[in-house]
């Protein structure tokens, strides 16, 4: 539960700055960033703000204008469904994935495959909270995938 941070103002601006300093230490070109439905929706714009780049978001089906591209998956306790706009980026821009945790890794890959799909370059998937344990990080395969916190 990430809203004791968001309640808290430095401690909220010490999680953007502790993440924009491992984006840009990471990818010196970076294009959007993109976050996941719905609490990826919280620090994506701040730290895109922060980068000079721009946000794109992820939501649940039937959230977004316009075309999109969309995908189903499983979770723990059922499906569901991810889309993302048609024109939201261009082929071969870069992009990193946000969100706040990172369980079992459904809506994560989900992402990613969107992302691909529009011939996006997904750089690494980038959460503040990793339940390791649930070993999401592994659906994830040859994507580069980073975390500030790991519980067991």
């Amino acid at each position: 539960d990430i809203s004791p941070l968001l309640k808290d103002p430095v401690a909220f601006r010490s999680l953007i700055d502790l993440l924009e300093d491992h984006v840009r230490a990471s990818f010196p070109k970076i294009d959007f960033i993109a976050g996941l439905d719905s609490r990826g929706f919280l620090i994506g714009p701040p730290l895109a703000q922060r980068l000079g780049i721009g946000f794109v978001p992820v939501r649940k089906k039937g959230k977004l204008p316009g075309p999109t591209e969309s995908i189903s998956y499983s979770l723990e306790y059922g499906k569901a469904e991810l889309e993302i706009q048609s024109d939201a980026v261009e082929p071969g821009q870069k992009v990193v994935i946000v969100d706040d945790l990172l369980a079992t890794g459904g809506t994560m890959c989900a992402a990613c495959e969107l992302l691909k799909r529009l011939k996006a370059e997904v750089l690494e998937c980038l959460v503040i909270i990793e339940l390791k344990a649930l070993k999401g990080s592994e659906k994830l395969n040859s994507i580069p995938f980073y975390s500030l916190l790991q519980y067991d």
